[in-house]
Order: structure tokens, then sequence, then C-alpha cells
């Protein structure tokens, strides 16, 4: 049997910062410390080739729990639905009207962070209710 594996979560993404700031917020996930030898992140980049300045950034669960998330810059803007999403779990456990009251207020939330609402799906008799929203760069992810 195998063990189980660590593993981050990668974003292709056109401002790296920016969307990793989002999902900070969305998830309470921290900008970790900088490298040794560097007192802040800026100071990082600016140590780098000018080409590879903002071109990768990350935020991590401060409990160490949650996958780390790295956000790195591609020439390519998103044209297609993602083919991988995010559950953001915040109606776990809940049904009906208490779900839904949990999910709009998230939403409200993230809306002020710069996500868009796209679309509620009502619970079907198999699966509660979800939104499906979309990250600062059009990333599709659901409320849950």
């Amino acid at each position: 049997m195998s063990s189980i594996k660590q593993f981050q979560v990668t974003f292709d993404c056109a401002e790296p910062e920016r969307v990793a700031r989002f999902w900070c917020e969305v998830l309470g996930y921290v900008v970790p410390p900088p490298p040794e030898g560097f007192a802040t992140w800026d100071d990082f980049d600016r140590s780098l080739p000018a080409e590879e300045q903002g071109s990768a950034f990350a935020c991590v669960d401060p409990s160490g729990v949650g996958p780390r998330l790295f956000f790195q810059r591609v020439p390519e803007g998103k044209t297609v639905k993602n083919r991988l999403h995010l559950d953001v779990r915040v109606g776990t456990g809940l049904v009906g009207d208490e779900r839904l009251a949990v999910l709009e207020a998230e939403c409200a939330r993230l809306i002020a962070l710069g996500a868009e609402r796209v679309q509620l799906l009502p619970a079907d008799g198999v699966n509660e209710s979800c939104l499906v929203m979309r990250d600062v760069e059009g990333n599709e992810f659901c409320l849950d």
C-alpha cells in the first residue's frame, strides 16, 4: 500500500499575486515567509531577472492541513471551462433554506473581494444546493 502524498494546487493566471491574495481571503490562507536571506517577497522578486519578476506567488494553510496553492503567470488567458475546480465547503451539513442562507452570505463576501456569481445549482434530491462562482480572473469554483 502506498503512503499518502502531499500535493499543491497550481493555478495558471495573468496576475499571480492578485489571484493568490484573493484565495488567501477566500480560504483564510496566508502568504508564507520569503526565502531565507530576503526580508520581503518584494525583495526576493527584485532579485529575479526582469522577465521572471511577478511570475509566481503562493499561499498556504496556516494550520498546515490544506494543500499549498501556487499561482504561475502564463501568457494565454482563460478561454474554456476549467477541467478542475475548487469546492469551497461553507455549507457542510446544512440543508434547505439554512444552507442557502450560508451560501448566499459567503457569495456576498466573495463578490466584495472581486468574485462573480455565475449560477445557483438547486438541490435535486441527490445533491444539496451549491453556487457556481468565478474568481478574479474568471476561474470557476463552487460554494458548496
